[in-house]
């Protein structure tokens, strides 16, 4: 299975805070592409989609703020507030990809973005690293494109659970409330 990962920082957006804004765009950025790269490898691998017939997925990542962030809220879900993920699936856009295409070409999942200023907030609030909460963000936002939800809390509590099992596969530790 290939996974290619495109890692976007929103610089523009996180420099002009206050607040630690810079420092937790430069924590973020200290996460590499490959890193970024493997670790979607290794959860793709385990979530087995059978969604391309040449197993050949991309996505796209992007780190930003609040600023950036909330105004894709308010565009895309009429939310006027910053929050911490937001995933769009190119999967369920109108249109099917191409047939010729699809066998030949990575099939595109779609777009990630994650507010850094958020996820420094979150972590700080569960007492666990900024690393950690990004890949957990990450990993929530890949089970959205995937075609998880959770509109009740029992399926709420089966991504919750298959976020911890991505983590810990990839090495991250995960603390349980």
């Amino acid at each position: 299975m290939l996974v290619e990962v495109c890692v976007q920082t929103g610089a523009e957006d996180l420099v002009e805070g206050a607040g630690g804004e810079e420092s937790s765009l430069q924590s973020a950025a200290s996460i590499a592409p490959e890193t970024w790269e493997k670790w979607f490898q290794q959860w793709m691998v385990a979530l087995e989609p059978q969604l391309s017939p040449i197993q050949s997925y991309e996505l796209s990542l992007r780190l930003t703020g609040d600023r950036e962030i909330q105004a894709l809220n308010r565009q895309y879900r009429h939310q006027d507030n910053p929050t911490d993920v937001l995933a769009f699936a190119a999967l369920e856009a109108e249109g099917s990809p191409v047939e010729e295409m699809s066998a030949s070409l990575p099939l595109y999942l779609g777009d990630i973005v994650i507010s850094v200023n958020t996820a420094q907030r979150q972590a700080a609030a569960q007492n666990h690293s900024l690393e950690i909460e990004l890949a957990w963000l990450a990993a929530h936002g890949l089970l959205h494109l995937l075609g998880w939800d959770h509109p009740d809390d029992a399926s709420l509590a089966r991504m919750l659970n298959q976020q911890q099992a991505l983590l810990q596969m990839v090495g991250l530790p995960v603390q349980t409330s």
